[in-house]
């Protein structure tokens, strides 16, 4: 449920947490410590200089003026919160604890303080500590909106859904033009399968559009279209957002869209260009940034579910909407030759930078003791992490093609001469499942909002079947089931 995202953006991708920092600006800091006749001045020097250099974000500096600032005066609560703050910046959780735990113990109702040592410890992954870190920030004060936030965000990663969704209403009862609180609320509803309300809120994605990584709300002549105005006769330009994932897997309201009379122009990622021409209901695919035709009305991508106010029970499924290339899939075929084992594709980590990529990357030397020798593996991802090259190298039966899958259509032509394909969250998943094969998918234990809760199936592809984690962080379990169920289904 984390988007955003996680991954590929996002897809998908969920903002940071927020924590209570002072606003900065670039201010130039001083090299020197200042100097001044009295303690008290000597202080508020030493304290004013530390916050500038934190506003500039010379960390470091901004330590040594607050470590100057407290030996003047130790009895101040502020200087070791902001100490605390800077460390944080820094990277350097435990001491930053210590020093919010100092200032706690100057000033016992410095909100701010909790708020913040929760955020260092949900970093941490010690929830409990997290938890009452919040909550002893929230009793202090109940207006902190932030503060409920940030608790929602923890109550989700501990997989206590409704918890979750109550502190992200109250955040927003305090703030209702809180963007972030209200993009989360979204995904929250969507993963509990709550889609007539969910749908609505996700629209608030484009409040905080550039700072979701999901580029910024598209600005045309043309009017919006969210499946209110008749369409029969008009020109509807569809337009891709977020990751490549999402294309894939929201392409399929495209015929919809042609069913109630309009001419289908979708506008897309280059590298899906070729792989989406066929794709049924449309009668024209463009390459973003290339000039588009004209136009009656246009439609975010993933808001043509809003759009035909569409439940768990009304996912369109129109069948295997993608198809490989015939030629490309001859060429594979030929490669390949006559298959003697099981055929399994493999992808094991996805896009580093992706913020959720830590909880769904799988490092590949954990996983390949886990797989039944007895089968022929290939691989689906075309990048390698240099840490897992000698994992890739050493295996015997391990097949790589990574210099061959050049493009969306290479990549699904293997796909569909295999007789399974299991992945992490990606968009090779949606891919797969957009051909109809036969996938597994492995999620962490608190995965994007699109895999909803607990299920093992997903309304979305009929095709793929779901292994979530059942404690966090523990792939290995994971792996066991995969491998049994591998020697189960092909004996």
């Amino acid at each position: 449920m984390l988007a955003a995202a996680s991954s590929d953006k996002l897809s998908d991708p969920m903002p940071p947490i927020f924590d209570k920092l002072f606003k900065r600006s670039p201010t130039a800091v001083p090299s020197n410590a200042p100097e001044a006749a009295s303690a008290s001045d000597r202080f508020d020097a030493a304290f004013t200089q530390g916050t500038r250099a934190a506003e500039a974000r010379n960390f470091q500096i901004a330590i040594q003026f607050y470590d100057q600032a407290i030996a003047l005066d130790p009895s101040r609560a502020e200087p070791y919160y902001k100490r605390a703050n800077a460390l944080k910046d820094l990277g350097r959780f435990d001491p930053a604890i210590a020093s919010y735990n100092q200032a706690i113990e100057r000033q016992s109702d410095y909100a701010y303080a909790y708020c913040n040592r929760g955020f260092i410890e949900h970093r941490l992954g010690r929830m409990d500590a997290a938890t009452a870190s919040y909550d002893a920030a929230i009793a202090l004060d109940p207006t902190d909106a932030f503060a409920h936030y940030n608790r929602a965000l923890l109550m989700q990663d501990c997989c206590r859904w409704d918890e979750s969704l109550a502190s992200y209403e109250r955040a927003i009862a305090i703030n209702p033009d809180f963007a972030d609180a209200q993009f989360n609320r979204a995904m929250n509803l969507l993963y509990q399968g709550d889609f007539e309300r969910g749908w609505p809120a996700f629209e608030w994605r484009w409040k905080n559009a550039q700072r979701l990584g999901i580029g910024e709300d598209r600005v045309f002549e043309q009017p919006l279209w969210l499946g209110e105005e008749p369409i029969k006769g008009k020109r509807l330009l569809l337009h891709a957002e977020q990751g490549l994932g999402d294309t894939i897997q929201f392409c399929r309201y495209a015929a919809q869209c042609c069913a109630s009379g309009a001419t289908v122009i979708m506008e897309v990622q280059a590298p899906l260009v070729d792989l989406l021409a066929g794709l049924k209901g449309v009668s024209q695919v463009v390459a973003k940034g290339s000039p588009l035709p004209d136009f009656d009305y246009h439609c975010p991508i993933m808001s043509l579910p809003l759009a035909f106010k569409t439940t768990v029970n009304s996912i369109p499924w129109p069948g295997q909407y993608l198809r490989a290339d015939d030629g490309k899939l001859a060429q594979w075929r030929a490669m390949l030759g006559e298959r003697q084992r099981a055929r399994i594709g493999l992808v094991w980590s996805g896009n580093p930078k992706n913020y959720l990529d830590q909880r769904r990357s799988i490092r590949l030397a954990d996983w390949i003791p886990h797989l039944p020798p007895e089968f022929q593996y290939y691989q689906l991802q075309t990048q390698v992490r240099e840490s897992d090259l000698e994992a890739l190298d050493s295996s015997d039966s391990m097949f790589s093609f990574a210099d061959e899958l050049l493009d969306f259509e290479n990549t699904a032509a293997l796909c569909e001469c295999l007789d399974l394909v299991i992945s992490i969250d990606t968009s090779l998943v949606h891919l797969s499942g957009a051909l109809g094969q036969r996938t597994w998918l492995l999620l962490p234990s608190t995965p994007d909002w699109r895999w909803m809760r607990e299920r093992e199936d997903t309304p979305w592809y009929p095709s793929v079947k779901l292994y979530r984690q059942r404690t966090a962080g523990d792939w290995k379990e994971v792996f066991v089931r995969i491998a049994a169920d591998l020697r189960r289904e092909f004996p």
